[in-house]
């Protein structure tokens, strides 16, 4: 058995798939770790939904430098699970490996669950982090904008339900709750990339549960409002537009 982490940022993950194809076997799988709910989609059309697993991580790390990451918050954690949710031998020897190097690992009873509730907290922090160009002490501290992450993450609610993703109804309470306790300074990876000029998450974040939420009739109007200001700085770093 071999099995493939995948690490890329999420709008890389179709190249990546590609790349990946050569190396799968009949045993090999692979464990998107990216933000977003897309990734697992995008490597099943390439290599076969038998050989992929949902997946996720937590972690506030960013690159200082080459060959210099600086993880500035968060106890790293990774999550991973069959995409039918069955307990499976090849999950659990995964698991196995990861916790004696260390690292804290679960397989949620439902992987999908779990993709969504890491993706409601990063999609509405995220864009009005990104946004704002504020960190996480100030948006969650101004009422405007406090009121606009919880609208945010509310939409992400309405489109998960739509979905037939259970959600627990605490999770926005117990996500605010998160980002009350995040570091001063605190950013999220995708406001910086917009900061400093380059490609982002915008599409597999906001772009998302925009797309997600027209496919079951969900209308997203905060979202679609951030997504629609963000992408004319996502169009230009990614050499569509020059402004």
């Amino acid at each position: 058995m071999a099995d493939i982490l995948v690490g890329v940022r999420a709008w890389q993950v179709p190249e990546a798939a590609e790349a990946i194809e050569p190396m799968v076997g009949p045993e090999t799988f692979a464990v998107p770790l990216q933000n977003g709910l897309e990734a697992p989609t995008h490597l099943s059309k390439a290599i076969g939904s038998e050989h992929v697993f949902g997946g996720l991580c937590r972690i506030v790390a960013m690159k200082a430098g080459p060959g210099h990451i600086r993880h500035v918050a968060l106890g790293p954690y990774i999550a991973f699970g069959e995409l039918n949710n069955q307990p499976s031998e090849r999950a659990r020897l995964l698991q196995d490996a990861f916790t004696k190097a260390g690292v804290t690992c679960d397989i949620p009873a439902n992987i999908h669950v779990a993709m969504w509730e890491k993706f409601l907290f990063i999609a509405s922090y995220s864009g009005v982090a990104a946004a704002t160009r504020a960190p996480a002490s100030v948006i969650r501290s101004v009422p405007e904008t406090r009121k606009m992450l919880e609208g945010a993450a509310s939409e992400i609610i309405k489109v998960a339900h739509a979905r037939k993703i259970p959600l627990r109804k605490d999770l926005i309470e117990s996500t605010m709750a998160f980002i009350d306790n995040l570091g001063f300074e605190s950013t999220a990876s995708m406001q910086r990339d917009i900061m400093n000029g380059l490609p982002s998450e915008l599409s597999e974040q906001l772009g998302a549960v925009v797309r997600l939420g027209q496919e079951v009739g969900v209308e997203t109007p905060i979202i679609s409002c951030m997504y629609s200001s963000l992408l004319p700085r996502e169009l230009r770093a990614r050499g569509k537009m020059e402004f």
